[in-house]
């Protein structure tokens, strides 16, 4: 019969092996601090090794500023963590472990190899090195600031799935709910609300949209490379026909037979998921955003002179995919067999809408389990920028997917995840 010691004190337990625990507790235990680093999963880094389709999207190609306007106003939260790690840093902290990198044309950051689980050895053997203590399969069940907080006794009492032990800090790093297979079911959230924290409603981002448009799935396996998309929210004056416009975003579109996926829909799908009543809303679809209208009518004209015998499908197959062609042609009331020549005024008119302003109808997203990401977490009000400990419980530091943070696609939230981990560790 094996036996544990019921009271087990460290330095430093950091609670949940991600991008942003790995750097973390290899950070605190660098500095000769006792660090215990748990994790429920019997390997660490699960949500690493699913990233990017399985290659990792290890940050973006940019400076400091860079990471800071993609998240918008909440982004100001980033400035110290990012100071401490930014882009540049992180790579050459890979690069330094033998991982070598790459930039793709979008900007991306990925390694040679491809292979997510080079980035994950990469931040393995450094957690290694520091002589931090990793705990595999073993949960965290309580966590709760100790009545007496002697310097015997530590700060916080853990009680995991096979032991209790007491810690002077604790680094929460669980993720937020997004792909709960990977092991991030909102944990981290009770243990944060227990101790008094503020948590912002989770919710799926980075997430594909559903649509109840029955033609969708017609064109399912079509990608658009260059599509600016507008959500619009209809005016709830019934008076004003105007929509609101939520949001707006650039990039490539992928049809599937459940909606809609890509860049620029998981970009844009934080706001879905954040509406109350995400089928109210629409997405209006600009296939050629490089045309302005008026272009697109003379191009159209032009054609139309030079071109009169051609069929319009042919003409306009060669800007999009015949598939999508079709169905945009049949939205603009022209037949497919139409000559270029034989079109009205009227007849380009409903094309360059077709074109420029096409509609799709949104029911909802695919939910956590298809979400890169989570929206909302622990307020960052709650947080001190300058170390992530807590304004509230002293000791007590996030970092990570657990925030009250999510970037836009890209590499962005990784790199959140590995500078705030690197600051927490930095101050425990």
């Amino acid at each position: 019969m094996t036996t544990t010691r019921p009271h087990i004190i460290y330095d430093t337990v950091v609670i949940g092996a991600g991008a942003a625990g790995l750097i973390a507790a290899e950070r605190a235990a660098s500095r000769e601090l006792k660090t215990l680093l748990l994790e429920r999963n019997r390997k660490p880094g699960v949500k690493i090794l699913m990233s990017g389709g399985t290659r990792c999207n290890i940050t973006q190609a940019t400076d400091r500023r860079g990471i800071v306007t993609a998240y918008g106003p909440p982004g100001r939260f980033l400035y110290s963590a990012l100071a401490a790690l930014g882009p540049q840093e992180l790579v050459d902290l890979i690069e330094g472990e033998g991982v070598l990198t790459k930039i793709e044309e979008t900007g991306k950051i990925f390694p040679v190899s491809n292979k997510a689980a080079d980035v994950l050895m990469a931040f393995l053997n450094r957690l290694h090195r520091s002589g931090c203590e990793l705990a595999l399969d073993e949960s965290l069940v309580d966590l709760q600031p100790t009545a007496d907080i002697a310097a015997d006794n530590g700060c916080f009492h853990l009680t995991t799935s096979k032991r209790s032990l007491f810690a002077s800090r604790v680094i929460v790093t669980t993720g937020g709910q997004s792909y709960p297979g990977s092991g991030t079911t909102g944990d981290g959230y009770r243990w944060a609300a227990a101790m008094g924290h503020s948590i912002v409603p989770p919710r799926p981002a980075l997430v594909p949209v559903t649509t109840s448009a029955p033609w969708v799935r017609e064109l399912s396996g079509v990608t658009i490379p260059d599509v600016e998309i507008h959500l619009l929210e209809p005016n709830s004056n019934p008076s004003d026909q105007k929509s609101h416009l939520l949001d707006t975003r650039r990039g490539s579109l992928l049809f599937t037979h459940f909606g809609l996926s890509g860049p620029v829909i998981l970009d844009i799908s934080r706001h879905v998921s954040g509406h109350p009543r995400p089928q109210s809303l629409q997405l209006q679809c600009d296939f050629l955003p490089d045309l302005k209208p008026v272009d697109l009518d003379a191009q159209l004209r032009q054609q139309a002179a030079g071109e009169g015998k051609k069929q319009i499908l042919s003409l306009v197959s060669e800007l999009l995919p015949r598939r999508l062609a079709e169905l945009l042609l049949n939205d603009a009331g022209l037949p497919s067999d139409k000559k270029a020549g034989e079109l009205s005024n009227t007849n380009r008119t409903a094309l360059v809408r077709a074109l420029k302003q096409f509609p799709i109808p949104v029911t909802g997203t695919r939910g956590f389990a298809k979400a890169e990401v989570t929206a909302g977490g622990v307020l960052l009000d709650e947080i001190d920028s300058s170390t992530m400990q807590s304004k509230l419980v002293p000791g007590l530091y996030f970092a990570g997917e657990v925030l009250d943070l999510d970037g836009p696609i890209g590499g962005y939230n990784f790199q959140a995840a590995f500078s705030t981990g690197w600051l927490a560790g930095m101050s425990v």
